[in-house]
């Protein structure tokens, strides 16, 4: 209670300061460098979040899906099928997709594109200034003002907040119907090549230009989706998906551990029932066996 008053204090005096990060690496599914803020910040987060949350989450295009109440991976996936089948009209015209992700997403957002993004929708100054406390706390480079912790919830919402500019250019300048995006992973469809590769340079002049973000060129294709999209985890077909190669060989390194907890062997399961999963299913079944 005590630290609680004093935080509560701090921010009516406008004395508040943000702590340093606790700084830790995880490597599932690909290493990441994770930054931990104080219980004290992070009460401070979670307040933020729940006021600017659902003000935010209006100003979005429906067809964003990270980390918003409703939404989710596999909501995006399903969607993403829905337009795939109404480009080839149920799989008889062949369906290009276009699949880009940002180079180094949460380390590469300007803290002065993000501030200049909140001015626009907040007009209280005292709230624009608390939030530049939060972005300024932390940064991936000493000689630039760039980067978001990933470990901090209020991070989620920034992000969204700074991608819904491009998701409105995307909607209202290059009027694509066709799009899904979950955080940096993003897919265009379209019945014609040519017209993914005209979408595809302004895409990237726009998110350079614009935000100051790139597109990794060994993370960007073209390709119809009859040789198969990996999206989301999961590779999709006109017919069927099937779950990534990594993922799969990462869920059984895994499941091979003798004490592996029942919790994580039902998330397997459930993630399996959204695609054709009914093969690894057995093979679930026989690792768990040798292990008993």
């Amino acid at each position: 209670m005590t630290n609680i008053i004093k935080l509560h204090l701090d921010l009516k005096k406008f004395e508040y300061r943000h702590s340093l990060y606790e700084a830790f690496n995880i490597s599932d599914p690909k290493p990441r460098s994770i930054h931990k803020a104080q219980v004290r910040d992070r009460l401070l987060h979670h307040a933020i979040y729940k006021i600017l949350q659902p003000f935010f989450d209006r100003t979005f295009i429906s067809d964003s899906y990270s980390c918003r109440i409703g939404k989710g991976t596999h909501r995006a996936i399903n969607r993403f099928k829905y337009f795939a089948n109404k480009i080839s009209k149920n799989n008889t015209s062949t369906c290009w997709v276009l699949k880009c992700d940002i180079r180094k997403f949460f380390a590469s957002i300007d803290h002065e594109i993000m501030l200049r993004i909140l001015k626009t929708y907040i007009q209280d100054e005292r709230i624009v200034n608390l939030l530049e406390i939060i972005i300024r706390s932390f940064s991936t480079r000493q000689d630039l003002a760039v980067g978001l912790p990933l470990g901090n919830l209020t991070s989620q919402l920034l992000v969204n907040i700074y991608m819904n500019e491009f998701d409105q250019f995307v909607k209202h300048k290059i009027k694509a119907k066709y799009y899904v995006r979950y955080a940096d992973d993003f897919v265009f469809l379209f019945g014609d090549k040519n017209h993914l590769k005209d979408i595809l340079s302004k895409v990237s002049e726009f998110l350079e230009t614009k935000l100051k973000l790139s597109l990794p060129p060994n993370k960007v294709f073209i390709k119809t989706l009859a040789s198969g999209v990996d999206f989301l985890g999961w590779v999709n077909f006109p017919h069927h998906r099937v779950l990534r190669t990594t993922t799969k060989r990462r869920m059984f390194s895994k499941l091979k551990v003798s004490d592996v907890g029942e919790s994580t062997i039902q998330s397997y399961r459930g993630m399996l029932s959204h695609g054709n999963g009914y093969k690894l299913g057995k093979e679930i079944d026989i690792v768990i066996q040798k292990n008993l």
